[in-house]
């Protein structure tokens, strides 16, 4: 008899988020394949099913258990009020490895200098719920309503204020919008069906991609650094090479070189390379990295 292959339901976000999620899982080791006329991503794990979804919904699914578990940001968990597992937090974002922020924001020539000055205003913005507990939380009494998109426009033609997301702050200022506050700071996570959660096999593959694609956003702004020193300026190398435990540092054939491996900051090879250069070190080698497990 044909043994039944177990499926997790795994959730991807659709629109801002979709680019850099397929990247990360490359990296952990997932390759994805998107097709533009389907909502099912082709995935190279044959116990995983990936299904497209907002990320707007993301959370609504995962607690509803038509997903096992699904990629999404913590603001719109808090949106829905969702009542689901975080199984990690996934410090990536459409642009860069850092969280985004909601910002409370004003046409440049506007009055409004706080959130108190918008009592009695119109606020609008697509993350309402969490808003509005702001506004509470401020004691501040406006009006928000929905916003189906094109938001820092809407300050433009009559709205006091926006409530809107941001990685940069480019796209304000190119809208000639100036920040009063910040509503909220937002992290990507992988959330999981509590009940999926409870299941031991589908929480064991619930946990080896979170390790993977942690692993993976660990891995983005560092490298590997391959070295051989002379013996005599090995004590000068480690001196100025920073390390994430300490440096491999291995005999070679030749009994007065050894070979020295290290991981560093991406940032600082730039600086370091030729210093370690100066220092004895030859046959430097910088190499990229896929995964950083700790």
């Amino acid at each position: 008899m044909a043994q039944i292959l177990k499926i997790l339901k795994l959730g991807l976000p659709k629109g801002s988020l979709q680019e850099a999620t397929v990247r990360m899982f490359k990296k952990a080791g997932f390759f994805i394949g998107i097709s533009e006329r389907s909502y099912f991503p082709s995935i190279d794990d044959d116990e995983i099913e990936a299904i497209l979804f907002r990320a707007q919904e993301m959370s609504r699914y995962v607690e509803d258990g038509i997903l096992d578990c699904g990629i999404t940001g913590n603001d719109w968990i808090l949106e829905n009020s969702s009542n689901v597992v975080r199984v990690a937090e996934l410090i990536y974002s459409k642009q860069s490895l850092r969280p985004v922020r909601w910002v409370l924001a004003v046409p440049q020539d506007s009055k409004v200098k706080s959130v108190k000055d918008l009592k009695g205003k119109r606020i609008a913005t697509e993350l309402v719920n969490v808003t509005k507990n702001y506004l509470k939380k401020n004691k501040v009494n406006a009006k928000v309503e929905f916003s189906w998109g094109a938001t820092e426009v809407k300050a433009a033609i009559g709205i006091d204020a926006i409530v809107e997301v941001t990685e940069t702050g480019s796209s304000l200022r190119a809208n000639k919008l100036r920040e009063i506050a910040t509503v909220c700071e937002s992290t990507t996570q992988l959330i999981a069906f509590r009940k999926s959660w409870l299941n031991p096999w589908k929480r064991a593959k619930m946990e080896n991609i979170a390790l993977l694609l942690k692993g993976a956003i660990l891995a983005e702004e560092k490298v590997g650094l391959k070295m051989n020193v002379p013996k005599k300026d090995l004590k000068a190398v480690l001196a100025i090479l920073p390390s994430m435990k300490k440096p491999t540092i291995s005999n070679l054939s030749d009994p007065d070189w050894y070979d020295v491996d290290t991981i560093i900051d991406e940032k600082t090879a730039k600086k370091l390379i030729p210093e370690l250069k100066r220092a004895g070190a030859q046959g430097i080698i910088e190499y990229p990295l896929n995964k950083v497990i700790y």
